[in-house]
C-alpha cells in the first residue's frame, strides 16, 4: 500500500513539472518581444544600446523561400498549424489535444506520433546498450580499484578515467567517426543497412550490431568514469567502517567480508544514481547522435526545432521529462526492496 501512494505521489509530480516544462518550452518557441535601447551616464560608465527584436524564428520560413508555393497557401498553412492566433490560444489548443492523447501534425501533415515511435525506439536502443556496458565494466572495476587502492592498477585506471572525463563529448565523437571511417569496419549513420531485407536473422543481427558499435562506446566510454569513480569511493568508505574492521579482526575472510557486507552497503548510492543515468543517458546521447546521423530523437529534435516544428519539439521534451521521474521511480523502488531501512 505505502508503495503504491508513493507512485501517485510521484505521477501527481510528473504532472505538475511536465505542465511547467511544457509552458516554458512553448514560451521560448514562441518568443517574439523587443529589449528597450539603454542609455547610462554614470561616472565613467557609458552605456549605449539600440533596441533589440528578440524572436525564435519563422516555422514557415522553408515554405517562403520556396517559390513554388503561394502567398495563399502560406497563409492557409499558418491557419492549420494556428500561428494566426494569440500565444495561450495556441498552448491551450495544444494542451486540451495532449490531454485527449493527441500529439498533433508535424509542418509535413505528419500524425507527430508516427514521426517520433520509430526515432523513440532507436534512442532506447542505443540508450539501454549503453547503460548496460557501461555498468557492466564500471562496477567490477570500482570495486577491483578500491580493494587494489594506490596500487599500480588503481592509479592507472585513474588517470585513463580522468582523461577521459576531461574530453568532451563531441570531441571523441569525431575521434571515433575518424577510426571508423578510416578503418572501415563500422558503418556510419543508421541503424541498418539498405539492404537489411535482403538479409537472415543472424545477417540482421551482425548488420545492427555494427551500426550500433560506434555510438554505443562513444556513450559507454562517457558514463564509466562516474560510476566507477562512485562505486570506489562508496567501497572505500565502507571498508573503514568499524564493522568491516571487526569482522576481519575476527577472521573472516576478506572476500566475503568484501561481497557479502561492503558490496551492498556500497552499491546503495549507485541504484540511486541509476535514474539520473538513464535520464542523462537519453537527453546527453542526442548530441552523438547528431555528430554520427543516428536516427534517433536527438536528431529528429535538430531538425524540428530548425524548422520551429512547435509539436515534435514539444513532445520530445515531454518525454524527456517523463523518462527521468520514471528513472528515478524506478530507481528509488528498487533501493526501497533490497534496503529495509528505507521507509
Amino acid at each position: 500500500m505505502s508503495d503504491l501512494i508513493y507512485i501517485s505521489k510521484r505521477f501527481i509530480h510528473l504532472i505538475f513539472l511536465s505542465l511547467f516544462i511544457s509552458f516554458l518550452t512553448f514560451s521560448l518557441m514562441k518568443a517574439d518581444f523587443k529589449i528597450p535601447k539603454i542609455k547610462l551616464d554614470i561616472a565613467f560608465i557609458h552605456l549605449h544600446t539600440k533596441e533589440i527584436q528578440i524572436k525564435t524564428g519563422d516555422p514557415l520560413a522553408d515554405l517562403r523561400l520556396n517559390p513554388a508555393i503561394s502567398a495563399a497557401q502560406i497563409e492557409a498553412e499558418s491557419k492549420r498549424l494556428g500561428l494566426n492566433k494569440g500565444f495561450f490560444y495556441q498552448y491551450l489548443t495544444w494542451l486540451s489535444n495532449l490531454i485527449k492523447g493527441d500529439l498533433g501534425y508535424t509542418q509535413a501533415n505528419q500524425k507527430v506520433i508516427d514521426v517520433i515511435i520509430p526515432a523513440l525506439k532507436n534512442t532506447l536502443i542505443l540508450n539501454l546498450c549503453a547503460i548496460f556496458f557501461s555498468w557492466l565494466i564500471a562496477i567490477p572495476l570500482g570495486i577491483i580499484c578500491a580493494i587494489k587502492q594506490n596500487s599500480w592498477l588503481d592509479l592507472s585506471v585513474r588517470f585513463l578515467l580522468s582523461s577521459l572525463m576531461a574530453m568532451p563529448s563531441f570531441i571523441l565523437a569525431i575521434f571515433m567517426l575518424l577510426f571508423a571511417l578510416y578503418s572501415g569496419w563500422f558503418p556510419i549513420g543508421g541503424l541498418t543497412s539498405v539492404v537489411i531485407d535482403e538479409m537472415n536473422f543472424f545477417e540482421r543481427l551482425i548488420d545492427i550490431t555494427r551500426h550500433l558499435f560506434i555510438p554505443v562506446s562513444i556513450l559507454t566510454l562517457l558514463s564509466i568514469p562516474s560510476i566507477q569513480r562512485q562505486m570506489r569511493a562508496n567501497l572505500l568508505e565502507i571498508l573503514d567502517r568499524p564493522y568491516i574492521r571487526t569482522a576481519l579482526a575476527k577472521g573472516l575472510k576478506f572476500d566475503i567480508v568484501i561481497w557479502k557486507h561492503a558490496l551492498s552497503n556500497a552499491i546503495n548510492p549507485l541504484i540511486t544514481l541509476f535514474g539520473f543515468e538513464f535520464a542523462g543517458l537519453f537527453a546527453g546521447s542526442a548530441l552523438i547522435e547528431m555528430v554520427l546521423a543516428y536516427p534517433g530523437l536527438g536528431l529528429l529534435t535538430l531538425e524540428a526545432v530548425r524548422k520551429q516544428d512547435i509539436n515534435i519539439v514539444m513532445a520530445n521534451l515531454l518525454l524527456g521529462s517523463l523518462m527521468l521521474v520514471l528513472g528515478n521511480l524506478l530507481a528509488d523502488l528498487v533501493l526501497k526492496k533490497i534496503d529495509p531501512r528505507i521507509k
